[in-house]
């Protein structure tokens, strides 16, 4: 790990969605252990540790540091990876990282995730204290009240606690004057990003009241209460914070559906809906988020160029029917008569004449209808 990007860990298929997250101060990416295997199901997810904690140099950050110049660091690891935009979700400190992103980065973003945190922290006075201590005395006396601090009586992750053990004094503390100097509160009407706030009923640090305010101020916001969460509820409520992140994070389905329709038509989409059964629902979902909310949104290719991949594959396996639907899809994307000709000729060559012979019977009816 080079000494000039922030640690972390990416998991998910190099192809999906990409989602970054963000950890609380003290803790490491260990916070997401309980979430981030089940979100890589679906995104490319990175999750990354603060300076001095977990695998991070500490002398990536500075006292007199700023939330800034933590958002710059994670900048630089998207960067690095050869991420542009990204959804991002984060926690309290993490959270707030996410907030300067949405203002000051919004090109950045595709949608926010603020978990347990505030666009304040409560004022200056208490991070500079907690700062100062630190400087003089280390961090394990916070280790020993961290349960408190960051669960409901009788919860606790021993490997969490180990992270507040184990971070470094002077990143550490840099990172309080970072919560020292953060408030955002009259730039949240500046936030036009799709964003979940999740807050823990049960959460004294940033109780749901924070939360809230950022919801009042944010016209794309929406707000998720947990009972019995407290101040790190991806540790302690992992399977509701991960509804609400996947529910939240569902623009492959409404994006995909948008492309479907598109390429396909509204008639073939509403007939496909139609048909629809408990038996076939999650296949219709399927096709929706990962063929078209994903791959056909993909900018790599133009639609005219996977409509010309589609119709040759189609051709090779001998789905006609799926066939005609594509020469239909193929002239919405663009391709001439003449061009949807010169495909399935090439297609004689490679999948053979009589695979290109039903093909071209299909695609004139098509396109005969199409000029009737």
């Amino acid at each position: 790990m080079t000494e000039n990007l922030l640690n972390h860990r990416v998991e998910g298929p190099a192809s999906a969605p990409v989602l970054l997250l963000g950890p609380s101060l003290g803790t490491s990416y260990a916070l997401w252990d309980a979430v981030a295997p089940e979100l890589s199901v679906t995104q490319r997810v990175v999750r990354w540790d603060l300076p001095g904690h977990g695998g991070s140099a500490p002398g990536l950050i500075k006292a007199g540091a700023t939330v800034g110049d933590i958002a710059e660091l994670v900048l630089a690891l998207a960067d690095s990876l050869g991420i542009g935009r990204f959804a991002y979700a984060g926690v309290s400190l993490g959270g707030a990282v996410g907030l300067h992103l949405a203002v000051h980065h919004p090109d950045r973003l595709e949608s926010l995730a603020v978990i347990c945190s505030s666009a304040h922290f409560g004022g200056s006075r208490a991070w500079e204290e907690r700062a100062e201590r630190v400087r003089r005395e280390g961090v394990e006396w916070l280790a020993e009240n961290a349960p408190g601090r960051w669960f409901t009586p009788g919860f606790t992750v021993p490997r969490l606690v180990e992270d507040q053990r184990t971070a470094d004094p002077e990143a550490y503390a840099a990172c309080c004057d970072a919560l020292a100097a953060f408030d955002l509160r009259d730039r949240l009407g500046e936030i036009a990003v799709r964003t979940l706030l999740i807050a823990g009923r049960q959460d004294t640090a940033t109780p749901p009241p924070h939360l809230r305010e950022i919801a009042d101020a944010v016209a794309a916001a929406t707000l998720v209460e947990l009972p019995g969460a407290a101040h790190l509820a991806p540790a302690q409520c992992p399977e509701a914070v991960l509804t609400a992140l996947r529910s939240h994070l569902d623009g492959g389905a409404r994006r995909g559906m948008a492309v479907r329709r598109e390429v396909l038509g509204d008639a073939h989409v509403d007939g496909a809906q139609s048909r629809q059964t408990p038996f076939t629902a999650r296949f219709q979902d399927f096709i929706s988020r990962y063929a078209w909310g994903e791959i056909w949104t993909d900018p790599t290719l133009s639609r005219r160029e996977r409509s010309m991949i589609t119709l040759t594959a189609l051709v090779a396996h001998g789905h006609y029917d799926e066939l005609a639907m594509h020469v239909r899809a193929a002239r919405r994307n663009g391709l001439t008569p003449q061009e949807i000709g010169a495909v399935l000729l090439q297609t004689a060559v490679y999948c053979g004449v009589p695979a290109a012979n039903s093909a071209f019977a299909t695609a004139q009816r098509v396109l005969a209808e199409e000029e009737g």
